[in-house]
Parts: structure tokens; sequence; C-alpha cells
């Protein structure tokens, strides 16, 4: 105990003996800094890939005769592609569906009676997409987890809500062939062909037998050019950053970006819907 004693007397007598005590630290403790992390976006109409990987997507089905029609030749060329359902024809055709997921091809929520969700309010909204979401996952055994708004039209707080409740990518696309002008298959494959880049999100119907055999000749062409098919969440999962801008072109509008909206259009079968061209 006496040690003890004496070495604490000798440490408290450093200082009273005119040695100067110990300087205070001159810089703080370093404070971790968080990182930024990119927050996944809510909707795309195309992605930023490396690679030449695009995405095959038909909207309206399914048809009772041509949705298997198409995926015989989607087997035929071992695409794999997504499609956007309507609630209604999927309780009448349950069976094309399942065959779909089978093969490989994915499924998203396309409405169940295709109106313009711009023009709705929120409850009818949500009554669309509950309704469909119900019947796919009766008819497959799955949730979808993307989601095309009818026509393009969906405003931006429309996207939020829905993202938040319903969990859903929502997805457009920067390819359109107008294919439900029925211009013809040649017209159809011409166009999507001319405007495909990698990532790209190419709409199509497979509810019009113009586009169905349209698809054989444009798939060997986008084939022939390197171009690989994915589903959109597969696409999705690829997206890479995109580069810095260079110098001078800050004003310029991007190719392809998840922000741009198509102008909405009017699909033939569909309800007429004010403001909404029709065909």
């Amino acid at each position: 105990m006496v040690g003890a004693a004496s070495s604490i007397v000798l440490w408290l007598a450093g200082p009273l003996a005119g040695q100067p005590p110990s300087a205070p630290p001159t810089t703080s403790p370093s404070i971790p800094v968080a990182k930024a992390v990119e927050t996944p976006a809510i909707g795309y109409s195309a992605v930023h890939v490396d690679g030449p990987f695009v995405a095959m997507t038909f909207d309206d089905g399914p048809s009772e005769k041509l949705t298997p029609e198409l995926l015989d030749i989607l087997a035929q060329h071992h695409i794999h592609a997504t499609f956007f359902v309507i609630g209604r024809n999927v309780v009448e055709h349950p069976e094309i569906l399942r065959r779909a997921v089978r093969e490989g091809h994915e499924i998203g929520n396309h409405s169940w009676s295709h109106p313009a969700f711009g023009k709705m309010r929120d409850e009818s909204v949500r009554a669309e997409l509950q309704k469909t979401d119900d019947a796919i996952r009766t008819a497959i055994g799955v949730r979808p987890v993307l989601m095309r708004p009818p026509y393009g039209s969906i405003t931006a707080r429309q996207k939020k809500w829905i993202n938040s409740e319903f969990g859903y990518r929502i997805i457009l696309w920067d390819v359109d062939p107008l294919d439900w002008k029925r211009p013809g298959p040649a017209v159809v494959t011409s166009r999507i062909v001319r405007e495909t880049r990698p990532g790209s999100i190419i709409l199509s119907h497979d509810i019009h037998p113009g586009t169905i055999k349209a698809m054989p000749d444009t798939f060997d062409q986008l084939q022939a050019k390197g171009f690989k098919f994915v589903t959109i969440s597969e696409l999705i999962a690829m997206g890479k950053p995109m580069p810095p801008k260079e110098p001078g072109t800050e004003g310029l509008k991007p190719v392809s970006s998840p922000s741009v909206m198509p102008i909405p259009q009017q699909v033939p079968g569909a309800s007429p819907v004010p403001g909404l061209a029709n065909p």
C-alpha cells in the first residue's frame, strides 16, 4: 500500500512541481462520414447497362389465341419477355399466365380494365391495381413487382404512393412501334429494329395479329445485331450509374431516362378516354 501511495503522490507531483501537463488533443476524434447511397429508381423507361441487353414487353393480354402463338415464337428464339397483363383477361385465361411463368417470362400489373390512371382518384386506381394483383397471385402463386400504367398515364404523386403501397416499380418504355395502329408487320419490325438501343424497354401488344406476325423477323434482326433479351427485373438488376456529363452537354437531354414519360396513347379495344387520342 505504501508503494501504491507513493506512486499516486509522484503522479500528482508532476504538475505541482512546475512540469507542464500533457497538452490536450489538437484534433477532434474522427467522425465517420456516411457514404451517399444511390436510391433505387421508382420508374424506368430504359436502363443504362453495360452490354447489348434489352427487354421485350407485351401489353394487354393474355389473349386466348395470340399469346400462346407468341409464347411459341419466344421459345423458338430462346427469349424471355415481360407481360403486362389486364386483370380481367387473367381471370379468363389463368392457364396462359401459368405457361408463361413456367417458360421463364415475367408478369407485371397493367390494371384491371385499362383506364387512364392520371385522370382518376386514388381509390379507383388502388382498386384497379389490387384486383389485378389478386388475380395474378391466384393464377401463378406470387405477386407482381412491376406495374405499367395504361397509356403511360400516371402522375409523379401517383408513382410515389403506388410504389409505397404496392412495392411496384413503374415501367414505361423508350421504343414504341405504334403497333396498336396496326401499320403492318414489316413496319412494326422496322420501327423496333431502328429505335432499339442497349438498355431499351420495347413496347408491343400481344392482342394484335400483326404484332405477332412481326415478331419472328424482329427477333431475328435484333439478335443479328447482337442484342440479348432479358426480363425487366433482370435489366434493372444490370443497371449502371450514368457516366458524368461532358463539359458543355449539361443542357442536353439524355436519350433515355427513367423520368421520361411518353405521350399517353389510346389502345384499340380499350374504353375511350377523354383527352386521349383515338386510333
